[in-house]
């Protein structure tokens, strides 16, 4: 496809120019604008000086020629912001999914009816910006275009190629209004019905409607190298396929399988394909899921709506909403339309936990009087990270609340290094309490001392002692003590909103910072060791196979830690040369769904391969790999995030 090469050859950002930094905020602030307005003039600007540009065969336009959204905000009025309120991340919105179904149904005109004065006047530029894409189109020759554009996002959507194209409006408007980690929620479930009907009456073909998905798929790779992440692909274009209806009917049919061959096809970072599965799930799903997982996308994820559903519900969520969850940008559990969650505000370091308790006087006297201490430490960390989080700001988005009607406003923990904790208590356990071969003290200055001088010792707790991901029910039910006591510690709080805060199993970016900030750890992990990526073994664990870590991995029950956080299980690219291992693989992922699992991922890579990318990045350019919850071109990874996709263990089918 033209297309596809165009954009992969980055050529269509020839035409991107960048706006002065400083081109509102000083402005702004001397005119004593308040947020709304600063978001409403930012947004009428950036509209009106978009240059509709219409790239070479694209059936699906809008492309961003603006290649910065300069701040509404200047440095010192955020410095005064911060003085009195908790501000999280860059301080606007992110991690939500509009009401994407209304927006499709409804058209923007009908919005309009019922907007304020602010949320009118960005429809207004938003139009506006289309109607100039339409003439941009027609002078182009392209009237295909131009006639999509004449009707959506204006009106509600009549056919498939409409609900695309309305879909790319808004989602652009919405990262140009400032949001960002725009999730696009249950794709399948909307829009599944406009190609029905286009199917039904003779306007597409099977051929025609994946033509189109895949241009509607690269649309979302135009400008993901302009969206704000932790690292390059850290953008949140996800996306959720199956599940069931709001009739307990199950959702998986032409436009998922299309969905799933278009993002083959393509071969890019974006969206994040996730799948929602359960025991009822045909084998089918689980094979089409997998060749993506084969091709090296690090997608689709898979979320367990046996699991899920029911965490959801306890969390006191509705079960008509529970039943229709979406992710957010990584793992986070959200509800399309109704869900204002903060799902990523904190993160609790188990390892710092166990650090902590084995310096507290008395836990010497026993394995069980270490335990409560480290659960004391782990209570002590989520007050304090709850107690942190008080009068809360967000610059308002007139924009995105159009297509909200909050519910829920709760808040989502992460919890990092699992592994590395239960398999330090469970080396603890045996050569302190029961063998009796160290003291607490002597270990804890081999800690301390990054096991410097103790060679031997050091060995014995990297290959010697039980390791997560083993199978050893030791190890696993000290996790499953441990993932309790994150989840009891934070019941019955209440946020600023008047939510919950939800446990998770999920570490984000933290399996670096929280390493980082600790020694050495007593299950062998040297000082600057990361932990493992979020709900997995340790690096450096010595792991029998695949399914000895599905088995210690749902051995608990995860339904009280429903923010969500995957097991993360990276296999060998070369042990998929058939059609045998692909079925392997599959019948992996149905196990681990029906052994109650809450979230997979899982990657294909040549550790190999990524070591000549490091050093030949230029033959690499579009080498994917999955590094937390979200694909990534290796060749953009800092160094570090590329060392950790190499140290995790390769698995075979």
């Amino acid at each position: 496809m033209q297309l596809r090469e165009y954009i992969k050859t980055r050529q269509h950002r020839n035409v991107r120019k960048r706006l002065p930094d400083d081109l509102f905020a000083p402005e702004f602030s001397r005119l004593g604008l308040c947020p709304e307005e600063r978001m409403t003039r930012r947004f009428e600007y950036m509209t009106s000086h978009e240059t509709p540009v219409i790239l070479p065969g694209e059936l699906i336009t809008m492309s961003r020629t603006l290649a910065n959204i300069p701040d509404c905000f200047t440095a010192s009025e955020w410095e005064e912001i911060r003085r009195d309120h908790f501000v999280h991340e860059l301080g606007y919105g992110s991690n939500v999914c509009i009401d994407w179904q209304g927006v499709l149904e409804r058209g923007l005109l009908d919005y309009r009816r019922s907007a304020d004065g602010y949320g009118r006047r960005m429809i207004d530029a938003l139009l506006d910006l289309c109607r100039r894409y339409s003439a941009a189109a027609r002078a182009a020759g392209r009237d295909d275009i131009a006639d999509v554009l004449d009707r959506v996002p204006a009106y509600p959507a009549t056919t498939f190629r409409e609900a695309l194209q309305s879909f790319r409006a808004v989602h652009f408007a919405l990262w140009l209004e400032g949001n960002y980690h725009n999730t696009c929620g249950r794709f399948d479930k909307y829009a599944s019905k406009y190609l029905e009907r286009d199917i039904a009456e003779g306007r597409l073909d099977r051929a025609s409607a994946l033509e189109l998905t895949e241009d509607f798929f690269l649309s979302f790779n135009k400008d993901s190298d302009l969206y704000p992440g932790v690292q390059q692909g850290d953008n949140g274009q996800s996306m959720m396929l199956g599940g069931t209806d709001g009739n307990g009917r199950p959702v998986f049919g032409m436009l998922s399988e299309l969905c799933l061959e278009a993002a083959g096809a393509n071969m890019m970072t974006d969206p994040k394909i996730n799948i929602r599965v359960s025991s009822e799930t045909p084998d089918d799903v689980y094979l089409k899921g997998s060749r993506l997982t084969v091709a090296g996308l690090g997608f689709p994820q898979y979320s367990n709506d046996d699991v899920v559903i029911p965490g959801l519900i306890k969390a006191g969520y509705s079960p008509a909403d529970a039943a229709d969850y979406t992710v957010a940008a990584c793992w986070e559990f959200i509800i399309p339309k109704y869900g204002e969650d903060i799902c990523n505000i904190g993160a609790l370091s188990f390892p710092k936990a166990v650090n902590d308790a084995i310096r507290r006087p008395g836990a010497d006297a026993g394995f069980e009087t270490l335990m409560k201490a480290v659960k004391l430490e782990i209570r002590a960390q989520a007050d304090g990270i709850c107690d942190g989080i008080r009068n809360i700001f967000f610059v308002p988005s007139p924009f995105r609340r159009l297509f909200l009607e909050p519910r829920y406003r709760n808040f989502g923990i992460h919890g990092t290094g699992i592994a590395t904790a239960a398999d330090s208590l469970a080396a603890i356990n045996e050569l302190v309490f029961r063998s009796r071969e160290l003291t607490l003290a002597e270990l804890t200055e081999a800690v301390d001392t990054d096991f410097e001088g103790k060679n031997a010792l050091l060995n014995r707790l990297r290959t010697g002692m039980p390791k997560m991901g083993q199978d050893n029910d030791a190890v696993d039910k000290i996790a499953g003590e441990l993932l309790d006591a994150f989840s009891s510690s934070l019941r019955g709080k209440v946020n600023c909103f008047g939510g919950c805060f939800r446990a998770g199993t999920g570490t984000a970016m933290f399996y670096l910072s929280h390493a980082d900030a600790l020694p050495a750890s007593p299950d062998g992990r040297r000082r600057g060791e990361p932990f493992g990526t979020n709900f997995s073994p340790s690096l450096f664990a010595r792991i029998p196979g695949p399914f000895s870590v599905i088995s210690s991995f749902t051995k608990h029950d995860l339904t009280d830690t429903v923010n969500g956080g995957p097991l993360t299980l990276e296999f060998a690219a070369s042990s998929f040369g058939d059609e045998e291992s692909l079925c392997k693989l599959a019948m992996l992922v149905r196990e681990f769904v029906r052994s109650r699992g809450h979230q997979l991922q899982l990657n294909a890579v040549s550790s190999e391969r990524l070591r000549d990318a490091q050093k030949h990045p230029e033959l690499y350019p579009y080498l994917i790999v999955r590094i937390w919850g979200w694909s990534a071109y290796f060749v953009e990874l800092d160094r570090r995030y590329q060392d950790h996709v190499i140290a995790r263990q390769e698995y075979s089918v």
